[in-house]
């Protein structure tokens, strides 16, 4: 089937919608600190954000494989946008509010999620499914750069906080979904695709790679808003830098490596297979966390932050790829229970922030440690069907 590569372009943005869903990483210590909660209660603003992810995954991929992707991602935008709108209405006084619009910003990526990924194979080359993937992370990238470059901009210039996001972020939802409305996109549904059930998509676990990589999926998520999270509280904690702005140099800086190690993921992956290059990452995330450990100025502790986000910026689209392309007739369903899996980014930050208060903040980056050991041993699984 020839591509229609204007497609992409709506595909591409709604990616950028579902960086926005990372907005509870940066929050989380802008709330922490407006509202002094510990870090379990901190834990649990990431909590509403990701929740959805393990409720309506299944339920949405397999509304999919009936209604269609293009179907599901504008509702996705839709529901983010009420997301945006929520803290707006409350004036940002309401913390009730503020955890609501989080809801639905997690139901919207949730949603995003679902559709998103199996949508670029469809707009996507024979072969370049990977390459596509790891460029759209990258524009993922730039809209979670954004949850922590905007509140830095907004107190140095004007004098404002983290409440400039969600008007932002609400005018470019409503243009992208203007945008993916007036676009078509042929999906390529075959005849030979199963229905999808809920049945099909536990049956799938059954599958000891496909359990294997969500599993990769759960670890993976959760570590990477465990970082985005409490790097703030890091190098507070370490070099004394103040919360509320220098701190947030730490989510900053772990979202640019991020940004840049998900494009140079994009050009390697020409000359590379998923599979090498996800051992390579992932040697690279143990490295960078380790490294958290002896850094003993602020300098050499930014070297390893960015160590840590090369390392982390390719692995959730090589798992996801490599695990579709070795049943790519049941995409749908494994698109809901990948990410389905993203809810580890409600339940890895509040072990994260258990251990920290029991042991100390610095105990807690043990927990993504044993995460990307575990994603090191998995890239040598081979696929079975």
């Amino acid at each position: 089937m020839k591509k229609n590569y204007f497609a992409s372009i709506p595909i591409f943005l709604a990616f950028l919608v579902m960086g926005f869903g990372d907005v509870s990483g940066p929050l989380t210590s802008q709330l922490q600190n407006d509202f002094e909660l510990n870090n379990f209660q901190a834990g649990l603003v990431t909590f509403m954000a990701f929740i959805m992810f393990g409720l309506l995954s299944i339920p949405m991929g397999i509304y999919q494989d009936r209604k269609g992707r293009k179907h599901v991602l504008t509702l996705g935008l839709i529901a983010a946008l009420i997301g945006m709108a929520l803290p707006i209405i409350g004036r940002y006084e309401s913390f009730a509010l503020i955890l609501g619009g989080l809801l639905f910003m997690g139901t919207g990526a949730t949603l995003l999620q679902v559709a998103g990924n199996p949508i670029m194979r469809d707009v996507s080359p024979e072969g370049k499914y990977s390459r596509n993937l790891s460029f759209a992370q990258f524009v993922k990238a730039i809209g979670s750069l954004a949850g922590s470059l905007i509140p830095i901009l907004a107190a140095r210039f004007f004098g404002l906080d983290w409440k400039l996001l969600f008007p932002i972020y609400g005018i470019v939802i409503l243009v992208v979904i203007i945008y993916l409305l007036l676009t078509s996109i042929e999906e390529n549904n075959t005849e030979s695709e199963i229905p999808a059930t809920l049945k099909s998509c536990f049956g799938l676990l059954k599958n000891p790679f496909i359990l294997l990589m969500v599993i990769g999926i759960f670890v993976y998520v959760g570590s990477e808003v465990s970082m985005s999270a409490k790097l703030p509280n890091f190098l507070e904690s370490k070099f004394d830098f103040d919360i509320k702005e220098k701190g947030l140099f730490g989510t900053l800086f772990f979202f640019i490596s991020l940004m840049t190690g998900r494009f140079l993921g994009g050009v390697i992956l020409n000359w590379i297979s998923p599979r090498k290059f996800l051992i390579i990452t992932s040697v690279l995330s143990i490295l960078g966390i380790a490294g958290l450990y002896i850094s003993s100025t602020p300098i050499i502790a930014f070297v390893f932050i960015f160590i840590i986000g090369l390392g982390f910026a390719n692995i959730f689209p090589l798992i996801f790829s490599i695990t579709v392309d070795s049943m790519p007739e049941r995409s749908n369903e494994i698109s809901g229970l990948m990410v389905t899996a993203i809810i580890g980014g409600a339940f890895v930050p509040i072990l994260f922030g258990v251990v920290a208060d029991m042991f100390g903040l610095m105990a807690g980056f043990i927990v993504p440690l044993l995460c990307m050991f575990y994603i090191f041993l998995i890239a040598f699984k081979p696929a079975k069907q």
